[in-house]
């Protein structure tokens, strides 16, 4: 998860004096995985300017086209004169506005900018590109063309925010709630114990009957649907500047306004959304398990065979997206550089923020090989209260930066839940980590991260609804000892109880292995998982009970999907690599497990009978 400085500063009050170096030092002391820092523009210097193309001069003659470009940037020069500029680019017309580097400037990577002759003309500086700038990936990677509103000679380094400090975390399976700007602003407000901006506190209305239509035929795969109406897009509505630049320092690449606006949401809240353009859906919008059979084209172009564990999102010509992973092409968000094609600009929109079951989106998104900034967020947990709030802002930014009118209509479909509890001893976090913390601090840290707390000794914890990782009392422990810094633990040797010593297993497993080794084998443990094909390899017949095999509901390795029966099938492979690679002398042993159904786990032992060794010229 990438998150920019600048962001956060606007939902937590950071010290003006605080770097991302300090920020980062903080999450990692309160147990975030924080990698790096990376400071955009640090190398930047200008003038870098807003211009305007006043003439282009093709010039001919040359093995590539070349324009020969007046610019006026205003008193950014000293002059006033047009600059005049040498350019290859051409996804720009006069009368444009572009961004301007002058002379004198240096660019990221250490490029300086000088007056310099070429193609018989001469620069007095460069118009710029998102790759030039250090941008990020925009889908174009030409010259920046501002809307026609900017200012002539207006500084373009704050009109572009390229001077940021990005913090990149890798975020763990069990804090979803981190991958939003949101929930990285919580810790960041806990860890300087600062006030949190929630942006999630927004006024929703209540729901009504006159939303969208919706129909949620499976509640245990979608316990919470809430649906949105913007009419009247403007179709020539743009994403401004500080939409796009946000998306690009997440990494993210702006699409179109209907689009970036919904991912700009999720990873500000952490909330997947989804727009549909509503002239293109059918009927109610229904959320079932797919059928056998069934088929929908995705976004990227891919047409996918559905499988009946598949959750999917339905009209009533069938499925039209595949829930919490990707949306489907047949109502596709249009933009308007589509109508060239034919293609009518949505104006019309429903917007989708419903929450799903995280192990089914899991194996969805495997089973297809698809994962998605949605589905990533899905597997590790999304707030499900969250949606009507990710819905609403998401509803607001289109009104705002595209004139649309929100319809009075909120659809909101939810399967009741009751709030998690947990009980703990209040001296539990005391006992876990050898420290008296004393109950006042662990009722502060456990109301910090946004629980509620009751009890005295012993205390009833109400988790909050972006926390599905705590389940158990040792969880909160956790969290009350990370708060309070884990290098604050003390130093302790463990004190085990004596033992008795070696099992008689264990003891004849390491005699058979002392002996083994001693006769000239070597040990090759391997894998416990094998393809069924290989009992045909070793000629068993079909009856043979090593045939029945114990298979895994989600394994490794899909052409290994059962447990072993035996040990050969790994000494043969063992055998097999090293022979192949050269090493022909090879005597070769395993003690480990082999699995039957209905009976427990049976310690095996598989080696050649030791009592001939091969010769060095034989041994295998």
């Amino acid at each position: 998860m990438r998150v920019p400085l600048s962001w956060l500063r606007e939902y937590v009050d950071l010290p003006a004096t605080e770097t991302g170096r300090d920020v980062q030092a903080k999450l990692i002391s309160a147990g975030l995985e924080v990698e790096t820092v990376e400071q955009l523009g640090a190398d930047l210097k200008g003038p870098l300017v807003v211009g305007q193309v006043l003439t282009i001069e093709e010039l001919e003659g040359f093995k590539k086209p070349i324009r020969f470009c007046t610019v006026d940037v205003g008193q950014a020069n000293g002059t006033g004169e047009p600059q005049e500029i040498v350019c290859g680019a051409r996804n720009f017309a006069v009368g444009d506005k572009v961004v301007v580097v002058l002379p004198g400037a240096t660019l990221p990577g250490g490029f300086s900018i000088a007056a310099r002759k070429t193609y018989g003309k001469t620069s007095h500086g460069m118009i710029c590109s998102t790759d030039e700038l250090g941008m990020g990936d925009d889908g174009t990677h030409g010259i920046i063309v501002l809307p026609p509103e900017t200012e002539v000679g207006q500084d373009a380094v704050e009109l572009l925010q390229l001077v940021d400090e990005v913090l990149d975390i890798a975020v763990t399976a069990n804090r979803g709630d981190c991958l939003s700007i949101r929930g990285v602003a919580r810790e960041t407000a806990i860890a300087y114990g600062l006030p949190l901006r929630d942006p999630a506190l927004l006024d929703v209305p209540a729901p009504n009957a006159f939303g969208y239509p919706v129909q949620v035929a499976e509640p245990v795969g979608c316990d919470r649907f809430t649906a949105r109406t913007v009419t009247g897009l403007s179709p020539e509505a743009r994403s401004p500047i500080w939409l796009r630049r946000r998306l690009q320092k997440v990494g993210m690449r702006p699409i179109s306004l209907a689009v970036d606006v919904t991912n700009y949401v999720m990873m500000e809240l952490g909330q997947p959304l989804h727009a549909y353009d509503r002239n293109l859906v059918q009927g109610t919008i229904g959320v079932r398990r797919a059928e056998e059979g069934e088929k929908l084209v995705t976004l990227d172009g891919t047409e996918r065979k559905l499988h009946s564990e598949d959750l999917v999102i339905t009209d009533e010509r069938g499925p039209i997206g595949l829930a919490g992973v990707m949306g489907g092409a047949n109502t596709e968000i249009a933009d308007h550089d589509d109508t060239g094609n034919g293609v009518d600009a949505s104006t019309d929109v429903v917007i989708e923020a419903a929450h799903f079951d995280a192990v089914s989106i899991a194996r969805t998104a495997r089973r297809h090989k698809l994962s998605s900034e949605a589905s990533r967020r899905f597997e590790r947990g999304v707030d499900p209260r969250a949606a009507a709030a990710a819905a609403q802002r998401t509803v607001d930014l289109l009104v705002l930066l595209a004139g649309g009118t929100a319809e009075a209509g909120v659809t909101e479909v939810v399967a009741p839940t009751a709030p998690r509890t947990v009980t703990i001893p209040a001296d539990h976090p005391d006992r876990v980590a050898g420290v008296d913390y004393g109950r006042a601090t662990v009722v502060r840290r456990l109301q910090e991260i946004g629980c509620d707390v009751q009890g005295q000794d012993e205390l009833l914890v109400t988790v909050p609804s972006w926390r599905p990782d705590l389940t158990e009392a040792n969880d909160l422990a956790e969290e009350v000892i990370r708060l309070e810094g884990y290098e604050n633990l003390p130093s302790t040797l463990p004190k085990p109880p004596s033992g008795r010593g070696l099992t008689h297993r264990q003891r004849l497993h390491r005699r058979v292995g002392r002996a083994l080794a001693g006769a000239g084998y070597v040990e090759a443990p391997n894998y416990p998982f094998l393809g069924e094909q290989v009992f045909d390899q070793l000629g068993l017949e079909s009856g043979d009970p090593a045939r029945r095999v114990v298979k895994l509901v989600n394994p490794l390795n899909d052409e290994e999907p059962a447990l072993r029966t035996t040990l050969l099938p790994g000494l043969l492979g063992a055998l097999r690599r090293n022979d192949g690679r050269g090493s022909h002398d090879l005597a070769l042993f395993e003690t480990g497990l082999v699995f039957q159904p209905g009976r427990s786990s049976a310690p095996a032992c598989t080696c050649p009978s030791t009592a001939a060794r091969p010769t060095r010229r034989s041994r295998r």
